[in-house]
């Protein structure tokens, strides 16, 4: 408890605000992670490095809310053709084209919530229909599905395996090229997420800063990680510098967790896939290879899909999750927010997740609350 407190420590806080008023900064600034936007608002920093030159804006840093209405309808088909659906407890109001994960359950869709996939695989040895784990989620969570995956590869030689997962896994540095070179939102750095970056390391985003000439700070998620991580950005800009820091160093190697990348690497394979709001991104998700595709849903099940499989989903009318997530936006620029569009009732995903903004932002409000 301790150790949380020093990392939100006023004193050291008013500092840091100090420094970067005498920079005499005007930035804007990217994190791509729900928990840096929720320190953000929560803690009231926004407001006051808004005053001190620094503007940030949240890039598509919520897997939930990257992912398509079109993997939504996926996952409600199968849960509709006899297969039992387990997913996060995040995905459950998302909206697709045909309402959401909880509207298919409400009309009798096989959908059950759990914490993660070894649920899934233990709901799979009790019931004798097949289980689909929806996968989402970026580096962070992958490894865990993999090793999941791996496990009951072993022991399907002898027992029969009823369970598989809907990847929608997407993996962070194509996408932050993509958002570089559409160019919509200039930017001079980025705030790289510190879950996905105790798996990946720095190595990855290098080539962002190379390429660029984008400066890059890999921050925690306390007020003075972020406060920090902002200050090492500045002092490169102020610099003319581009290179990738690690603030979060007490998580952060940089080479990252070279297990977990490993585990990954076997059992997946990155291919092109749209995320909301973008056009499709090279190699940004992962499917599982060809010695795992008995577990690829799309694959096993691909005649329960193929009315779908060819079709395009729209984003629901009014939203403007797909600009919020590529930092065009603020959330409260969209004429639905709080008003037709609330947690209760969300219009899209970015108001159903706990890492979505819009759900941040009217959950704690424009200056936060602590």
């Amino acid at each position: 408890m301790m150790e949380k407190f020093r990392f939100r420590d006023k004193d050291l806080a008013d500092e840091i605000f100090q420094k970067l008023k005498d920079m005499n900064l005007n930035i804007r600034l990217m994190h791509v992670c729900g928990t840096h936007q929720d320190t953000l608002v929560r803690f009231g920093l926004e407001e006051n490095l808004n005053k001190v030159g620094v503007e940030i804006r949240q890039g598509p840093g919520c897997p939930v809310c990257v992912t398509t209405p079109k993997e939504i309808e996926e996952a409600i088909l199968l849960s509709k053709k006899g297969k039992k659906l387990v997913v996060f407890g995040d995905m459950i109001k998302v909206p697709g084209a045909s309402g959401s994960l909880a509207d298919a359950r409400a009309r009798g869709g096989d959908i059950q919530i759990a914490y993660g996939v070894d649920d899934a695989v233990n709901i799979a040895s009790q019931v004798d229909k097949e289980v689909v784990f929806m996968a989402v989620g970026f580096e962070t969570t992958i490894p865990s599905i993999a090793m999941a995956i791996k496990r009951v590869h072993e022991k399907k030689e002898s027992q029969s395996s009823n369970f598989s997962i809907l990847s929608c896994h997407r993996i962070v540095p194509p996408a932050l090229k993509t958002l570089i070179e559409l160019g919509e939102v200039k930017l001079h750095g980025l705030i790289e997420p510190g879950h996905v970056s105790t798996i990946i390391g720095a190595r990855p985003y290098e080539f962002l800063s190379e390429k660029y000439n984008v400066p890059q700070v890999i921050a925690g998620f306390e007020p003075l990680d972020l406060l920090m991580g902002i200050y090492m950005l500045a002092r490169q800009i102020e610099k003319g510098e581009a290179k990738v820091e690690i603030e979060y160093t007490r998580s952060v190697k940089y080479e990252g967790n070279p297990k977990a990348v490993s585990v990954i690497d076997e059992v997946f394979e990155p291919f092109d896939i749209k995320w909301r709001g973008f056009p499709e991104i090279p190699e940004s998700g992962l499917r599982l290879k060809s010695e795992y595709e008995d577990y690829d849903a799309r694959q096993l099940f691909a005649e329960d899909l193929k009315d779908i499989e060819d079709m395009e989903f729209s984003e629901p009318a009014g939203c403007k999750c797909g600009d919020v997530l590529r930092g065009v936006i603020y959330s409260d620029e969209c004429p639905l927010f709080g008003k037709a569009c609330t947690p209760e009732h969300p219009v899209g995903p970015c108001m159903v997740s706990a890492e979505g903004s819009c759900n941040i932002l009217l959950k704690y409000g424009r200056r936060g609350k602590e």
